[in-house]
């Protein structure tokens, strides 16, 4: 079993590595080095062999919902992370850093899936009213070019300020730069900060707001 083949069937289990780890007996941090290709022994496949095969007798089909089987926990389904905004600069789904995709609140958005989105933030404070407001729920992907820009689209910009949503806009002054611009520009003026000073970029792709 390639350590692919185990995340897969983790995740068709329908668990969390800590959980999985409870069900075999074993550590979570040797969940996650099976899954980066440690070797598994023989009598833990057997178990996990046992579970898969339980899970697929016990397992329910859902109707009414247009997602993928791996939208499936069992009988509960799984959507997209909710992370904290102030998480956002050690979000991993790798299991290295304080926040881990299994650790995290899920929830299925249908709407967004066509934009293949990557996780979803709750955002805090009035900076970007009336675009978005205080809890407003935004629906973000990670762009993996970070100098890359859609100059006036709005991004989640991991910097040495912590986790920024605002609008990016080329500094015409001073190219090593991007102006950040609230929606809320007269409580939030723009502001420069130098590019290098971005760690990670996630785009914003939609958001949900509840009245």
């Amino acid at each position: 079993m390639t350590e692919l083949e185990f995340k897969k069937l983790r995740k068709r289990i329908g668990v969390s590595q800590g959980k999985l780890g409870e069900m075999l007996g074993v550590h979570t941090r040797t969940i996650q080095n099976w899954e980066k290709g440690t070797v598994i022994p023989e009598s833990k496949r057997a178990l996990l062999c046992k579970l898969e095969s339980d899970f697929n007798l016990n397992k329910k089909p859902v109707s009414g919902l247009d997602i993928d089987e791996d939208e499936y926990r069992g009988n509960n389904i799984v959507g997209k992370p909710m992370i904290p905004i102030g998480a956002v600069a050690g979000f991993t789904t790798s299991g290295d850093y304080s926040v881990r995709y299994e650790d995290c609140e899920r929830y299925v958005v249908p709407e967004f899936d066509k934009y293949n989105y990557e996780f979803l933030i709750r955002l805090s404070g009035s900076s970007m009213y009336p675009k978005y407001s205080n809890g407003d729920i935004l629906a973000c992907c990670e762009v993996e070019t970070i100098l890359f820009f859609q100059w006036g689209k709005i991004y989640v910009i991991d910097s040495s300020q912590g986790a920024l949503v605002k609008r990016v806009y080329e500094d015409i002054d001073n190219p090593d730069n991007v102006i950040l611009v609230s929606e809320n520009k007269e409580k939030y003026p723009p502001f420069a900060i130098p590019k290098s000073d971005i760690r990670r970029l996630f785009i914003v792709l939609g958001v949900i707001r509840v009245e």
